[in-house]
């Protein structure tokens, strides 16, 4: 398909698949993309292996879930109960629910129960398209249990054929036994875990959540000076609920603003004349009974928009991208183009990854193969249109039971 623009809207028709088409690839790379013709003469020259699909096929870049909170012990499903039963997010979390909760659950599950869990969803996710995936501490909320999480983290990354980006999620609440103010937690979080997470290469990036309940903007602020200091890259969990963490993440150079939901024509504006990634969650929208982010509105206004599963214990269970992305899609209105792009160069961009996101020569050989003719197909069948194949570093690890 054509190189895809990074902002703004996308129409259907800038899309021109290659019919019959093939992917040369060198190790880890591809190497060429074309007809699959002429490549076939020119593997044979190079005595290289071929694969040849007869039947008909739809093969995109690998998927890259930008936003996710995999690592994690237990379960909320008595949160989700409440909501269902009209209690409010954070009416569940100031009686003990939401996000405390899951802190208690994973911080009783020692490192290699949390990396035999995240290796457990990050399958499931690589069987389902996803070839890259963020996964966020946050479940642990002080220095020994966010080292504890992060380094599940790695290991599990070790484990699995996806890629696992790691984001330190530290300040995603103020922990309840934490006995002093949340600039002073956000201060010791600074002083002794940051420092470590460089020491031990545990991730690059920082994230925080900005609202009510968790941390202002004024709170946050000290925090993200002191990580842009030490060389950590920014992410912001913003306008959930109410619009302030966008501006945030513009003015601190995030390089994304996941969630977005409250967003309206102020932040739109802001985001779209920014270098920061509006990041949807339809995910959260769906755990939560609440509206999607203004992704046509974003994209209209020329705002670079990534799609990512919020998958979490609480607000966004389900964890199914592709599913969630063509839900999305109906109800903002956005074309296969620019759904497609959210889940692959968009959200590469959004983890400022620079070698993947496209099928081009030269990029990492990451590709996911759909068993149909017809890419408008796997949008269409909303996720119930499964891969066949998928495709990691020019490796297959991923074949459906219906090929093997």
């Amino acid at each position: 398909m054509v190189h895809l623009v990074e902002r703004g809207p996308i129409a259907d028709e800038s899309l021109r698949p290659i019919g019959e088409g093939g992917l040369l690839l060198q190790g880890e790379l591809i190497y060429r993309v074309g007809a699959f013709s002429d490549l076939q003469l020119e593997a044979e020259a190079l005595q290289a292996t071929i694969i040849e699909l007869t039947d008909d096929f739809v093969a995109l870049p690998g998927f890259i879930d930008a936003h996710t909170h995999i690592c994690f012990a237990g379960t909320r499903a008595q949160d989700y109960a409440l909501r269902n039963a009209g209690k409010t997010y954070l009416e569940i979390a100031e009686a003990g629910g939401g996000i405390w909760s899951s802190v208690q659950q994973t911080r009783r599950a020692d490192q290699a129960e949390l990396t035999r869990l995240t290796v457990q969803r990050a399958t499931r996710h690589l069987q389902s398209g996803v070839t890259t995936i963020e996964v966020k501490s946050g479940y642990g909320l002080s220095v020994a249990e966010e080292l504890k999480q992060l380094r599940a983290i790695k290991e599990a990354d070790s484990q699995v054929a996806a890629d696992l980006v790691s984001t330190c999620l530290a300040a995603h609440t103020l922990p309840r036994d934490y006995a002093g103010t949340p600039e002073e937690y956000l201060a010791e979080m600074a002083a002794q875990l940051l420092p470590q997470l460089k020491q031990e290469q545990l991730t690059n990036r920082v994230d925080a959540f900005l609202e009510q309940g968790a941390f202002s903007a004024a709170q946050i602020a000290p925090y993200f000076a002191e990580a842009r200091r030490l060389g950590f890259q920014l992410t912001v969990h913003a306008d959930q609920f109410s619009a302030f963490g966008s501006r945030m993440a513009v003015e601190a150079g995030a390089l994304s603003a996941d969630h977005l939901e409250a967003s309206g024509d102020e932040e739109i504006q802001l985001l779209a004349g920014s270098p920061t990634v509006a990041v949807a969650l339809p995910g959260a929208s769906l755990g939560l009974g609440c509206g999607f982010t203004p992704a046509r509105r974003l994209l209209d206004a020329g705002a670079c928009l990534s799609i990512a599963s919020d998958w979490n214990p609480g607000s966004a269970p389900m964890g199914d991208l592709l599913t969630q992305a063509a839900l999305l899609g109906t109800f903002e209105k956005l074309t296969a183009a620019e759904v497609l792009a959210g889940l692959t160069c968009r959200a590469a961009r959004a983890l400022d990854l620079t070698d993947r996101g496209r099928l081009v020569a030269g990029l990492l050989a990451d590709f996911v193969v759909f068993p149909t003719a017809d890419y408008a197909e796997i949008l269409y069948q909303q996720g119930q249109l499964r891969p066949a194949q998928v495709w990691k570093s020019g490796r297959c690890v991923y074949l459906s039971p219906a090929l093997a």
